[in-house]
């Protein structure tokens, strides 16, 4: 696998198209680090902490695990890619309602790039009624965030409210929109879904961090360390297995048979052959769980504020019951799992459009009739295969909140045992794989599942085969010598950085 990665540096386009993507991510961590003016986050990020310990704040905390931690400095890019993640969700959802979006879906590449261009139209919309909600919050943060006084943990805004509102809307908007072609340029010009790219960096940002909290654990001052080297075992191998399942289930397909009958159109006979349809385990994905998470939160904050102002202590102890760490949290939380993998199944999964395609080019499924026989017999095995999936989704996102309360391990640490940023960055890594694979293949080098020595299978013999790979070796180690220069010199910025803290 190491010799895979040397390959992918070996190869001109490859090459060229991870060092863009690798500057473009660069510029996207450095817009998550720069803060808007006229913030101080200081008292949001205490408050936030005090939230995370009692097993609060998952809101925010989702939010600002996609946007990288840029939402708890108060960047640039707080508002990161979500708005138009939010804005394609839209329509695709209003695609199987209006069916003009339903055509221009089916219009192939014209199609699409319409789509595209309404999707960005109404990201940049979303992203200014967003901001200026952001804003308001954050100029009367006990309205946002429940339990938050500015004699506790002080004040957020710290300069002109007006012009900090009008500056900041622009800045956000610009930030998100610039994420946005960052990730378009990379899924064009770079490897793997840019969007999806963007996310996953801004979840892993967070992994100096955790191994920091995790190396506290063990080696800690009397106090914070609470963990000995069995533990450290244990989690090892808690590690290895969920990422195992996480992968397993990513992959996991049922396989449908389809045989195509022969037709013979002129002097050519087409079809006969036999393949299969992949109906995924997991097809909605980490949408259920989004969706679950944000919906859950907002009843607990309106009906704890509401008790709070009207002195009903009632409301606030209903309020206690949607809490995270509380049963019926858990037991709500799956329930709507499970009802947004079908709602979303519904949507995206046309079991009836798909026996139609089928019937048309002569296929059908072995032992099942064409038509909407067939149609059922998919709705069926689809209808299973989503109640295995949001099963899997629940048991996945509940599983670091087990290593939180029940063994206080810090929620930075218990987030890459699962959960939603793990099933995404998985995900991604997944589908970014299978793209380099495929470079590597077109080019005759093995992948990265190929064991042993890799090396290029029509590699040319004699001594200008030797000379050729030596320049390339040359000039691949000049390039490792770069990357480990600027690596280190991160390094040795973040210990400084810690030091001086």
């Amino acid at each position: 696998m190491l010799s895979a990665f040397t390959n992918c540096l070996k190869i001109p386009e490859l090459r060229q198209k991870i060092f863009l993507m690798l500057s473009l991510l660069f510029i996207a961590r450095i817009g998550a680090n720069i803060p808007l003016p006229g913030l101080d986050m200081k008292p949001l990020q205490d408050y936030f902490a005090d939230q995370t310990a009692t097993g609060g704040g998952s809101l925010v905390g989702l939010y600002n695990m996609f946007t990288g931690g840029a939402f708890l400095r108060g960047a640039v890019f707080a508002l990161g890619i979500m708005p138009y993640i939010s804005a394609s969700i839209i329509f695709q959802l209003m695609g199987a309602v209006f069916p003009a979006l339903a055509r221009l879906q089916q219009e192939g590449e014209s199609g699409r790039e319409k789509l595209s261009q309404y999707t960005r139209y109404a990201t940049v919309v979303i992203c200014a009624v967003q901001a200026v909600l952001l804003i308001l919050g954050l100029q009367n943060p006990g309205t946002l965030f429940p339990g938050f006084s500015g004699d506790t943990y002080g004040q957020i805004v710290i300069v002109n409210k007006f012009w900090f509102l009008v500056s900041s809307t622009v800045f956000l908007t610009a930030g998100t929109v610039l994420l946005m072609w960052i990730g378009e340029q990379i899924t064009k010009l770079g490897i793997g879904n840019g969007i999806s790219i963007l996310i996953t960096i801004g979840i892993i940002s967070d992994l100096p961090g955790a191994a920091k909290a995790t190396y506290d654990l063990f080696f800690g001052p009397v106090g914070v360390q609470k963990l000995v080297f069995g533990h450290g075992i244990l989690m090892a191998g808690l590690l290895v297995l969920v990422t195992a399942g996480l992968v397993a289930v990513i992959q996991a397909m049922r396989k449908i048979p389809v045989q195509y009958a022969k037709r013979v159109v002129g002097r050519k006979v087409y079809g006969g052959q036999s393949s299969f349809m992949p109906l995924k385990v997991n097809y909605a994905g980490v949408m259920p769980v989004i969706f679950a998470s944000a919906l859950l939160s907002f009843p607990q904050q309106i009906i704890s504020q509401i008790g709070a102002s009207l002195n009903l202590p009632w409301m606030v102890d209903a309020a206690n019951f949607l809490v995270r760490g509380s049963t019926t949290y858990y037991v709500i939380f799956g329930l709507m799992i499970l009802f947004f993998s079908y709602f979303w199944v519904s949507v995206m999964f046309r079991p009836i459009q798909i026996a139609d395609d089928l019937k048309k080019y002569g296929g059908y499924v072995p032992g099942v009739r064409p038509g909407q026989p067939t149609a059922k017999f998919l709705d069926f095995v689809m209808t299973r295969l989503t109640l295995a999936g949001a099963i899997f989704l629940t048991i996945i996102t509940v599983f670091p909140d087990v290593l939180l309360f029940l063994y206080e391990i810090p929620m930075r640490v218990a987030i890459f045992f699962g959960g939603t940023g793990m099933l995404i960055t998985v995900g991604v890594a997944l589908d970014t794989m299978k793209q380099i694979e495929t470079h590597l293949l077109q080019r005759h080098y093995d992948g990265f599942l190929k064991k042993g020595r890799i090396r290029g299978r029509n590699q040319a013999k004699g001594s200008d085969a030797a000379l050729t790979g030596a320049t390339e070796l040359k000039n691949v180690g000049a390039l490792y010598a770069a990357v480990l220069a600027i690596f280190l010199v991160g390094l040795a910025a973040y210990f400084i950085q810690i030091a001086t803290n």
